[in-house]
């Protein structure tokens, strides 16, 4: 059997440290062949290193990686023939698209009517049938990501390893290419590990989000788990919940917290008894509303295409974000809403 044929990849207490400094801390996980992962988190959460680790260019430092019940941790990048796509393409700027893509290929010393082929299906696959003899810095930043996914992927390999591929591209093409990865991930029918810190992304793109903080799993769920109901506070805050409020929350026939100096009530995420909690609630949640509780001082606002985004300050100090179907100006007052459901309670 091959090791495109694999059944997972399972990460077993995959760690890495630097001196003193974790960067990745006891990570285990299962990629089922097929599945596509977003592994997310801010800047210096270990998303990077993880990849770097699987891709073998990093050692670990504890733990394992197996491919079904081969461990190939032991191995070099070469002899786990994993693609891998760069954020900066890393194309070699004198080689033909065409040469660019066979690079693995020739590596391997695969025969020449082979590697004509296979580069033929890929330059088909990322739609580049006719730029095969142009050189890398004929094309456009989208043409030239198409190079690098093909490059990684003409080998055939088990796990596509990516890392932040769409962060050079204006927003017109990161959309464009999102389509696209998903489409050629489909076709390939092997798994995908895909670095990023854009939310959007990884919940467009993923069948499961993992997201990191400090080194550390903090959660890992579908799309629509880790938008509707992040496990901590701090996955909230990174899945796009901009309100983090402080607050006390008292736990009866409904779950009542104060925001902003009003009392509202809210659904509880891991709240056992009243007491100090956090409040979350995304800013397209806190809507402007004749008749809301929360009273709120407008600071800024924006108009995004068919609604008004503003930062508001309440009597109590406190910063929302919030949205307005109707134009606010700054320094008029405005009443603030949000479904209960749409308000998660954390313990603090």
């Amino acid at each position: 059997m091959s090791l495109r044929d694999f059944k997972a990849l399972r990460l077993d207490g995959m760690s890495r440290d630097f001196g003193s400094l974790y960067a990745l801390k006891d990570i285990n996980l299962t990629v089922e062949r097929g599945e596509f992962i977003a592994l997310l988190g801010p800047s210096g959460c270990g998303k990077s290193t993880a990849l770097n680790c699987l891709a073998g260019l990093l050692p670990l430092s504890s733990g394992s990686i197996w491919l079904d019940d081969k461990r190939i941790d032991t191995l070099g990048p070469e002899g786990r023939g994993f693609g891998m796509v760069f954020q900066n393409y890393a194309l070699f700027p004198h080689m033909t698209v065409r040469k660019n893509i066979g690079f693995g290929l020739r590596m391997q010393n695969r025969p020449k009517d082979e590697i004509e082929r296979r580069v033929d299906e890929a330059m088909r696959l990322v739609r580049l049938t006719n730029q095969g003899d142009k050189l890398p810095g004929q094309l456009s930043g989208g043409q030239q990501q198409r190079v690098a996914i093909a490059r990684a992927i003409v080998v055939e390999p088990p796990l596509v390893l990516m890392d932040e591929p769409l962060s050079n591209l204006d927003a017109k093409l990161r959309l464009e290419m999102r389509a696209e990865i998903r489409r050629i991930h489909a076709s390939l029918g092997s798994a995908t590990i895909y670095v990023t810190h854009d939310q959007d992304e990884a919940l467009s793109l993923a069948d499961r989000i993992v997201v990191l903080r400090d080194g550390v799993i903090r959660q890992v769920g579908t799309p629509a788990e880790l938008y509707g109901r992040p496990a901590h506070a701090d996955v909230a805050e990174f899945m796009g919940y901009r309100n983090i409020i402080k607050s006390h929350a008292e736990l009866g026939e409904h779950l009542e917290v104060t925001v902003g100096g009003a009392k509202l009530w809210g659904t509880s995420v891991d709240l056992t008894a009243s007491g100090p909690a956090l409040a979350a609630i995304r800013p397209e949640d806190l809507s402007a509303t004749p008749d809301g509780p929360i009273s709120a001082v407008v600071q800024n606002a924006e108009y995004r295409g068919r609604d008004f985004f503003g930062l508001a300050t309440t009597v109590d100090g406190s910063e929302l974000y919030f949205r307005s179907e109707a134009a606010v100006l700054a320094g008029e007052t405005v009443r603030l809403a949000a479904d209960p459901q749409r308000i998660l309670v954390y313990a603090a």
